[in-house]
């Protein structure tokens, strides 16, 4: 496996993001299932781990925890904090908190699930807007003052609030969604990250398992699977978006790799400060997609393939209105409006 570098740690180039053991696609894998693939992976040369306090609501870190705590000098373990679960009367709620008690509260469960006494990079899940940024920050680096944290990171976050973040402590990471169909990051994130010297981690670098080329009927979807509140996957945008996947299919054909194995190469070839973290829930899925290192592209077919999958060529927002207002993401509509 190439390495790459993200804060003080050299990583695999391709991460394993561990959210779908346990959280958002429908009912996740038995336990057995889940500690395969985390030990495939492992083995695979996957050294970034990344999991958070929502997931699962603490079970993926428990997982993570259990899994790999006999393995814990072999890689960078990454988690998140500011959005976790909060127990209420309908069950366990989802909560942006960025307020600093909040963050060491989420701190030290998240440490406990994880059986470890220090999480190597640590995000900010979400900023939590009713907080400065700079607050929120300040708290995450006095986790690492106390040793309970090595790097800080943020996600769902633009350029701006990475440079305010950053005047307050050395951010180690951004990461945010990029894939062809999410370019997002191309506005300002990308060359902000480079200027301050954060690795991006892409996460979602399949498109949400659509340039996979295995969901053709989001009708199918299990009820609880988070693609069917989001608009690319709505039926009328996804059949739409179904048409650019012949030609797409063709483009891995001629570099001789899987349609994924394309998506996860081409961000590998894009820079490289750029770390991929597609999650999966399947051993022959996670290693074809580590496969992707070794796949070459030329210059000619990146161009074809960026022509062919991008903002204007994609139907609907990557967001719900709802989850839009809770990110703080560039758009390229407000890119245009702004006039750059």
């Amino acid at each position: 496996m190439p390495q790459r570098q993200v804060g003080p740690f050299q990583v695999g180039a391709i991460g394993l993001g561990c959210m779908s053991l346990s959280h958002a696609y429908g009912q996740p894998p038995a336990a057995e299932l889940g500690e395969r693939l985390l030990l495939a992976a492992l083995d695979g040369g996957v050294t970034l781990f990344d999991t958070a306090a929502l997931y699962g609501f603490g079970a993926n870190e428990t997982l993570v925890g259990r899994v790999l705590k006999p393995h814990r000098r072999r890689f960078t373990l990454a988690s998140k904090g500011g959005l976790a679960g909060v127990q209420t009367e309908e069950g366990m709620k989802r909560v942006i908190d960025g307020r600093p008690e909040s963050i060491r509260r989420n701190c030290e469960d998240s440490l406990r699930r994880l059986q470890t006494d220090v999480i190597d990079l640590y995000y900010l899940h979400r900023w939590d807007k009713r907080v400065p940024v700079e607050e929120s920050v300040g708290a995450m680096a006095d986790l690492v003052r106390a040793g309970k944290v090595r790097a800080l990171g943020l996600s769902e976050v633009s350029a701006a609030t990475l440079r305010r973040a950053h005047a307050v402590h050395p951010i180690a990471a951004v990461q945010n969604e990029y894939s062809l169909w999410t370019r997002n990051p191309e506005i300002a994130m990308l060359d902000a990250c480079r200027e301050l010297g954060a690795t991006f981690v892409a996460f979602s670098p399949v498109a949400r398992g659509f340039l996979c080329d295995a969901l053709h009927d989001v009708t199918a979807l299990d009820a609880k699977d988070i693609r069917r509140h989001m608009p690319r996957f709505a039926p009328a945008n996804y059949a739409a978006n179904l048409m650019l996947l012949p030609a797409y299919r063709d483009l891995a054909g001629e570099a001789g790799c899987t349609p994924a194995q394309l998506a996860l190469a081409w961000l590998l070839h894009k820079a490289p400060h750029i770390i991929p973290i597609p999650g999966t829930t399947r051993v022959d899925h996670l290693q074809e997609n580590l496969g992707a290192a070794g796949v070459k592209l030329q210059a000619a077919l990146m161009q074809r393939l960026e022509a062919l999958i991008n903002q204007n060529t994609v139907a609907g927002d990557r967001y719900s209105e709802q989850s839009n207002r809770e990110v703080d993401t560039e758009t390229f509509h407000e890119w245009r409006c702004s006039g750059s």
